[in-house]
């Protein structure tokens, strides 16, 4: 199946693949067969673009501080064991900003530990992961804002031919902007900005966002399409019925690694508390998502990701298995109608609420060890 898009100067599938939630299977090697099968379905599926990260590691070594460039390294390994095809897959990974990464060469040399890890002389899209928004000592009055300073690592990565195309992420207009003319006087055009957007996550300047993106040809990839899976239904026992999401892929998605309090939050998206998010929670909107759905045979997921594709954004779900990897490439080679749009947002409008996140992953803040930073859309 085709279903391409425009990244740049690259030629992309619709549907990318997040690659947060990957991790080894072994505490002393980067091995995982699951994986290994989902990468094998991308590459011969014409699916094979990975969003990953140098920050992205197995969850252990996350949860200390640790494994970074795990995940990049992991990728490479199982690309280089996938089956030929005539098509190459694309991989997209972020720079981190940090306290310490303080000059255009700290750009540089993380870009080239990124080219190493990933076994390429050439990153397709090498972003920015976040503004920079960790300032740990703002508290005692002393900050030292560096987005330009990376800025200028970007154009200097895309001079030296270490990339195809840079992007950034978490950028609302304003910044976007700014970071435009920036990259302008290197002659250097921004190719995308990674923003959360789903069917429930529009507000808060996600929308204005995605609308300025597309006005200015910069490719807008989103972040938690299905709002951390609240959108498959897969929290509402009672679109359970082997329609709304083939038996195992359902399966993977059940046993996620979601830690507790994540699937608490969610889960009060899904059926309402009767106080931030009324009775019933999502489940009108999921009412009309599932009547698409049956009507198109497609699944409540494939519908979820192919509204974000029919605003003009990329959406970057996560997989894990090569089950969850068929059922996003069912989003790919079809295209809502503009009435079964309207009916999705007016449904979603309707809901009165805007998807924020669930735990410690949220939209548009991120716990830093010493506290929570937050950054804006505007």
């Amino acid at each position: 199946m085709t279903d391409n898009i425009r990244l740049g100067n690259l030629e992309v599938p619709s549907v990318g693949i997040g690659t947060i939630s990957w991790s080894s299977n072994k505490l002393f090697e980067l091995e995982n067969l699951e994986l290994q099968s989902l990468v094998n379905t991308a590459c011969s599926s014409n699916a094979a673009f990975f969003d990953t990260a140098e920050r992205y590691g197995s969850n252990f070594k996350t949860a200390l501080g640790m494994g970074w460039g795990d995940t990049e390294s992991m990728l490479n390994k199982f690309i280089d064991r996938s089956p030929q095809t005539n098509v190459r897959p694309i991989v997209a990974t972020k720079f981190t900003p940090t306290p310490w990464r303080t000059t255009v060469e700290s750009v540089v040399q993380a870009c080239e530990d990124s080219c190493r890890r990933l076994g390429v002389e050439q990153i397709d899209l090498y972003q920015l992961h976040m503004p920079d928004i960790v300032q740990p000592f703002r508290m005692f009055g002393q900050e030292q804002n560096k987005d330009e300073i990376y800025w200028e690592g970007l154009a200097e990565c895309y001079q030296r031919g270490l990339v195809k195309n840079v992007g950034v992420c978490n950028y609302g207009p304003s910044l976007l902007m700014r970071c435009q003319e920036k990259l302008a006087q290197h002659n250097v055009p921004l190719a995308s900005n990674q923003i959360a957007y789903s069917l429930i996550g529009r507000h808060d300047g996600a929308q204005e966002t995605v609308d300025y993106c597309n006005e200015q040809g910069i490719q807008v990839l989103a972040f938690f399409p299905f709002a951390m899976g609240i959108l498959t239904g897969k929290y509402n026992s009672h679109l359970y019925n082997g329609k709304t999401i083939p038996e195992d892929a359902l399966a993977t998605l059940t046993t996620s690694k979601k830690t507790s309090l994540e699937i608490l939050d969610l889960k009060k998206y899904a059926i309402g508390d009767n106080e931030e998010i009324p009775t019933g929670g999502i489940g009108p909107l999921l009412t009309v998502m599932e009547g698409i759905a049956q009507q198109r045979d497609k699944t409540v997921s494939q519908v979820a990701l192919n509204y974000i594709i029919c605003k003009g954004a990329m959406p970057i779900p996560g997989a894990r298995s090569s089950a969850q990897a068929m059922d996003n490439i069912g989003a790919m080679g079809w295209r809502l109608t503009n009435e079964e749009v309207g009916l999705l947002e007016t449904a979603a409008d309707a809901l009165g609420i805007g998807f924020d996140g669930a735990g410690f992953k949220r939209t548009s803040e991120k716990f830093v060890g010493y506290g929570v930073e937050k950054w804006s859309l505007d």
